[in-house]
């Protein structure tokens, strides 16, 4: 699949949110990647093959009136085409990512998004 496509599906995994949840992305940069970066996920802690990862301060834990960097989650290409060669298993794995990433940036932890079906 091209980047392009692939692109669109995020797209349409982001405008498929409720709109009460899309108005709440504030200051966050969601962006497609090929692949995680190995720097990046040695400082995290996180596996070669995972799909998403979140960067930045949850909501809860910011301060009030604290001006901070964008958060960014990254979608990665490489691996979700490669877990899921079907376009329509590979659209809902990417909203599912998005939903997982998204639930760290609202504060929740892998338990919660696990009870709620977002692994």
């Amino acid at each position: 699949m091209n980047r392009r496509v692939f692109e669109r599906y995020v797209d349409q995994a982001i405008q498929s949110l409720p709109p009460k949840f899309q108005a709440a992305l504030d200051n966050i940069e969601i962006v497609v990647e090929d692949f995680p970066d190995p720097e990046v996920l040695d400082d995290m802690g996180a596996e070669p093959g995972i799909l998403g990862l979140y960067q930045g301060v949850p909501l809860p834990e910011r301060m009030g009136g604290e001006v901070n960097l964008p958060d960014k989650i990254s979608i990665y290409r490489g691996p979700l085409e490669e877990d899921f060669p079907d376009r329509e298993e590979l659209w809902r794995e990417i909203r599912v990512t998005l939903l997982h990433e998204i639930g760290h940036y609202f504060g929740m932890d892998e338990e919660e998004l696990s009870r709620l079906g977002y692994e």
